[in-house]
């Protein structure tokens, strides 16, 4: 626990400071909910010490963050929008203006204000929810579009380069240091098999074919916020991956995480299917925000994202697995591998069902 006394200090709260407590689940960054007397009304904001160890360039990070929320609520704004406040995140200045602080022990801290009356959900519990928070991943984009200036940080370079993670995986692979990769052939086999899709985004993006945008690239449905009456998605949250990238990574993470019915780490792979009711709750909200600002060739992918963002995710798990299991936390023996052929399945899944994943995105595109 951490003084949170001290801690207000670091920002221009403009409201004194009366208790908090940790919050959420999250296991990255040091979240705290807490409670200010603002003029004889209590309000309540969230601090959050962000963890150095995940994110090696914290400045950087929140300078992108300041940047995006700042233009975001300018446009809201401008547009008129009654919640504007609500409808992004908002960083509270330091004291001295900028959007982090840094304590006396050297931690970057950053102060939110609580969104209100609006919640998260861990899992997806109907293919309304899917859309909203598809069609707030749309909107957080859209707004995004027009931040004029430089490109944000690349603060983690080649995040979703999956022409960078399938080298990857074939350096693991001849190394083979575990001495595990005979016994992987097959997954192996059926990674190489697709390489050259690996590239496909990447390329177009280096050709100038598709625009590089601003994008969340943590697309997990848990990060929107859905009006508590409503069950409207609010406002995009976890912004800490926000930096420049295609859209199409964005859309086919959420196609990753949303259309499985289990988990990523599932051993039964019969099991697992992309579902196409919740493919076309995405699409429907999706397209129905990011459909006026993305281009021809991007709409054109957006049904391929969901197989190349499964792909990548399942060459990091068996790189991993292939390396002695060191950067994912494994909690049995052959755990990356569990997650590899859970990947592999539902990109076979998607693969199957190609042709009416594009016939849903020409639906929702007119």
């Amino acid at each position: 626990m951490h003084n949170l006394a001290e801690v207000a200090g670091l920002f221009d709260m403009r409201a004194d400071f009366v208790n908090g407590h940790p919050y959420g689940s999250g296991h990255i960054n040091d979240t705290y909910c807490a409670y200010y007397d603002q003029a004889g009304q209590r309000v309540r904001y969230i601090h959050q010490r962000l963890s150095t160890e995940a994110f090696k360039k914290p400045i950087e990070l929140m300078e992108n963050v300041g940047r995006v929320t700042e233009h975001s609520l300018k446009q809201l704004l401008e547009d008129g929008n009654p919640e504007a406040r609500r409808r992004t995140l908002t960083c509270v200045p330091s004291v001295n203006g900028t959007p982090h602080a840094i304590d006396a022990k050297g931690n970057c801290w950053r102060t939110y204000p609580f969104i209100e009356r609006a919640r998260t959900y861990d899992t997806i519990e109907s293919e309304a929810q899917a859309t909203e928070a598809a069609r707030a991943f749309g909107e957080f984009q859209k707004l995004a579009a027009t931040m004029p200036g430089e490109p944000l940080h690349e603060t983690i370079p080649g995040f979703h380069n999956t022409k960078q993670r399938f080298e990857h995986l074939v350096t693991a692979i001849e190394a083979d240091t575990e001495n595990r990769a005979n016994d992987v052939q097959k997954e192996i086999d059926w990674f190489m098999a697709r390489q050259s899709e690996g590239s496909k985004v990447v390329d177009m993006l280096e050709a100038g074919e598709i625009p590089l945008r601003v994008t969340h690239n943590d697309t997990k449905l848990n990060n929107v916020m859905l009006d508590d009456v409503t069950g409207e998605g609010v406002c995009v949250i976890d912004l800490d991956t926000t930096m420049p990238g295609s859209a199409v990574y964005d859309f086919g993470d959420m196609v990753r995480t949303a259309t499985s019915p289990v988990a990523e780490d599932e051993v039964d792979t019969s099991k697992i299917t992309m579902r196409m009711h919740m493919f076309e709750a995405l699409v429907k909200g999706y397209l129905a925000s990011a459909g006026s600002f993305l281009t021809d060739k991007e709409r054109s992918l957006l049904a391929f994202s969901g197989k190349l963002l499964t792909m990548e995710c399942g060459t990091r798990f068996l790189t991993d697995y292939l390396k002695g299991d060191v950067y994912f936390k494994i909690h049995r023996d052959g755990h990356n591998l569990d997650r590899t052929r859970s990947q592999i399945a539902l990109a076979e899944s998607i693969e199957a069902q190609m042709p009416e994943m594009e016939a849903l995105v020409a639906k929702y595109s007119k």
